[in-house]
């Protein structure tokens, strides 16, 4: 039976304002929100009923905002607990301890994911004061209490550069697993700041110092997370075609409306929470497999995609749709980092 995902936000309360959040871009006022409990009972007794429906097994990435900061944390945790739920935190460093993660994992958590977004000067401008040092002690802490840490890196023009430094370090601190994703523009227009070519040149270098670590038998296993990895492997020769694949099948690649949804502390749920505009319906007056066959279709027109339909990756690439939503203010627009040339 196949997992799938829902990232549920369900705050937006936090103590940092990292300079690229969805919840505060555009340096709008924002009246945090929280999910009440009886809303989250609510969600996850219409998350359960989406699984059976279609046969499919639950998995929660539990974030907000800080989710540890919700007064009904531990309640949902329970809960998931009890229908024998696993599930992983994305949240901060600064309000997890020893103790904290013992009870994380006797729960059922199996991943706590932090950020670091460049080395100590630029991740702390990104994100709070403090942090970098703060996330980096935490590492071991997470590790101790057998959760399996997680470090992503937001990538941009403003830290490419830092990020082979950043997988140093990251390594010698011994995270269990490391990945990036790029940034994802909140304002049609203005984008991440990196070529094709630039990002191309980045993937390498990355590549270089993954297989650098790997040769010496790191801990750290690199996630190559970002679709546009699929594309580098495929042009090195260490990704192949299926001789068996099937013609108009999806195989890998973007999981938007594959096998993923968000819902946020309102009941919104969305294609994907870095897709601005991409709110399907509510949680808490929809049911979600409606929404998935009556609302998510339009997130699955493959042949719209005005560059990948031509490309013989696209039933494993795409690129990051959100990305090029951002960029161009079209979900199937061309990702505006695939160096590929389409003839």
């Amino acid at each position: 039976m196949r997992y799938f995902s829902f990232q549920w936000h369900i705050t937006d309360d936090c103590d940092q304002r990292c300079r690229h959040c969805y919840i505060y871009s555009g340096g709008n006022l924002h009246v945090p929100e929280s999910m009440s409990r009886e809303n989250m009972r609510a969600v996850f007794a219409n998350c359960l009923d989406f699984c059976r429906t279609f046969d499919r097994v639950p998995y929660f990435y539990i974030t907000g905002g800080d989710p540890i900061l919700h007064p009904d944390f531990w309640e949902l945790l329970e809960t998931f607990s009890k229908h024998g739920i696993y599930f992983s935190i994305l949240g901060n460093p600064f309000h997890i301890d020893t103790d904290t993660c013992r009870r994380l994992k006797a729960l059922g958590c199996e991943k706590y994911q932090l950020s670091i977004d460049g080395l100590r000067e630029t991740h702390d401008y990104f994100r709070k004061p403090g942090s970098y040092d703060e996330t980096l002690a935490k590492i071991r802490v997470i590790n101790n209490s057998g959760i399996c840490s997680v470090i992503m890196s937001t990538v941009s023009g403003a830290n490419l550069r830092e990020i082979p430094s950043v997988i140093d370090t990251v390594v010698e601190h011994e995270a269990e697993v490391y990945s990036f994703a790029r940034y994802c523009p909140t304002e049609s227009g203005i984008g991440t700041g990196i070529t094709p070519q630039e990002y191309r040149e980045f993937l390498r270098a990355c590549d270089e110092k993954f297989r650098e670590h790997e040769a010496r038998g790191c801990r750290t296993y690199f996630d190559r997370k970002d679709h546009l990895w699929t594309l580098y492997e495929y042009e090195a020769g260490r990704f192949t075609i299926p001789s068996d694949a099937e013609p108009g099948m999806i195989y890998s690649g973007c999981n938007c409306g594959k096998g993923h949804l968000t819902i946020l502390p309102t009941g919104d749920v969305y294609a994907c929470r870095r897709v601005k505009g991409s709110r399907v319906g509510n949680a808490l007056t929809d049911k979600l497999s409606d929404l998935w066959l009556h609302g998510m279709e339009r997130y699955r027109e493959y042949d719209k995609f005005a560059k990948c339909s031509k490309c013989e990756l696209l039933p494993y690439c795409r690129g990051c749709p959100a990305v090029a939503k951002g960029t161009y203010g079209d979900f199937y627009a061309e990702d505006p980092q695939c160096w590929k040339e389409i003839l």
